[in-house]
């Protein structure tokens, strides 16, 4: 089977900087045609340039926590590309929680946030999916990935909004895979944890000891760069893991099998 993305259409959110964008760097060097997403027009820009009426590669900027804008995200994308066959929920976002605070509303933020976007993007996706599907008899009809995290199944109090918000998404995940496993559309997850992304980069520019902290509890013993985890990105999006539905991959050097996390894991 194909890893190969080439002449695809994807939209990957969280664009802007750190994990997300590595990923839409990744499937725009790879031939694919990209949609990159994020609320911050101006790094939108920065980093994409001009946009082209014959690009490949356009970008979208709107808060993705709004059901209008998410529709006019995938009204955009067909504009542009005429199709879309991956979706890359990437935007995800990271706050503290005092757990002891009856007025803290961290949960809820990061429901909205990490959860309720991707799920209501994957429901728009889908939908177009399957209106595309129509004029397809046989064969995968799109695959769609969300971004996790370790934390997940290893938390710590200051990180339960984080933590509920990424549980959360990785059942939406199993539940969708069941949904859509008919409709030819594939759904899985990354889980990570020792990899640099744009919220780890700003904390252990905070606190330098995370990093070392980080290190020594990552078997690898290291932290890995944002392109490793568009490489496991890029394997779920394509053929090549055409009979994988609903997984959950782990992408954090061998940390989330040691019994303790450390330092908070991005």
């Amino acid at each position: 089977m194909s890893f190969s993305v080439k002449g695809k259409t994807a939209i990957v959110t969280g664009a802007a900087n750190g994990i997300g964008l590595a990923i839409a760097r990744q499937f725009a060097d790879r031939g694919a045609n990209v949609m990159c997403a994020d609320m911050d027009e101006k790094r939108l820009a920065d980093e994409w340039g001009e946009q082209k009426d014959d690009a490949t590669l356009r970008y979208f900027a709107g808060d993705l926590r709004q059901r209008l804008t998410i529709a006019n995200l995938v009204s955009a994308t067909i504009d542009a590309f005429d199709r879309v066959d991956i979706l890359v929920n990437a935007s995800r976002q990271v706050m503290p929680t005092n757990a002891l605070d009856v007025e803290d509303n961290s949960v809820e933020v990061l429901l909205e946030q990490n959860l309720m976007t991707a799920l209501q993007l994957t429901q728009q996706v889908a939908k177009r999916m399957m209106k595309q599907g129509a004029d397809q008899p046989e064969g995968q009809l799109g695959s769609i990935v969300n971004l996790s995290s370790i934390v997940s199944r290893h938390t710590r109090p200051e990180l339960m909004g984080y933590s509920i918000a990424s549980a959360a998404l990785e059942q939406m995940t199993r539940s969708m895979a069941l949904a859509l496993a008919p409709e030819r559309i594939r759904v899985n997850a990354v889980a990570f944890g020792s990899v640099m992304s744009a919220s780890l980069q700003s904390s252990v520019v905070e606190n330098s000891d995370w990093r070392e902290d980080i290190r020594t509890h990552t078997p690898m013993g290291r932290i890995a760069g944002p392109t490793e985890l568009a490489d496991a990105v890029q394997f779920l999006a394509a053929e090549s893991s055409g009979f994988m539905t609903g997984e959950i991959i782990t992408v954090d050097g061998g940390r989330s099998l040691l019994d303790v996390v450390a330092a908070p894991a991005h």
